[in-house]
């Protein structure tokens, strides 16, 4: 069973380690990267953001982030699914979670930074309602595509 649960400090290695597995097999760590990972509580929910963690019976297999940029705008990122949970539409219901999530701040955008070789993520972040967008300076050299959805 799926379950979506707010961030807590006992998932700080678990959103780590999701969101390092990822990024070490397309790309390379980032300083944005290592910050945020090194410190989610500090550099995200201390700030005005929200982490939720995918459980499946129980087990952390999932992790989405939203940070706080300005007043009603969030970044949906560090979205992460464990290889040997995907499938079983996890990232679907995290994103969707997200979005809810976002609502609740009070969020009017929530925008997203991706890559174009990550053709399943982008794929899901069009059927959330995500539209490709332009403009947004981008902490990471990894960044060639840029989202948003309007809430």
């Amino acid at each position: 069973m799926t379950e979506i649960v707010n961030y807590e400090p006992k998932y700080a290695s678990a959103f780590k380690e999701l969101n390092e597995a990822w990024i070490t097999k397309y790309f390379e760590m980032e300083d944005s990267d290592r910050k945020m990972l090194d410190d989610p509580q500090g550099y995200i929910i201390d700030k005005g953001g929200a982490i939720l963690i995918a459980l499946l019976d129980k087990k952390p297999v999932g992790t989405c982030a939203l940070i706080k940029m300005k007043d009603n705008v969030y970044e949906l990122a560090k979205m992460a699914v464990s290889p040997e949970a995907q499938g079983n539409q996890i990232g679907y219901k995290i994103g969707l979670a997200t979005i809810e999530k976002a609502k609740e701040l009070k969020a009017k955008k929530v925008y997203l930074e991706t890559n174009s070789i990550l053709k399943p993520a982008i794929s899901l972040y069009y059927k959330l309602g995500f539209k490709d967008v332009e403009g947004y300076d981008s902490p990471y050299n990894r960044c060639n595509v840029q989202m948003e959805i309007e809430i």
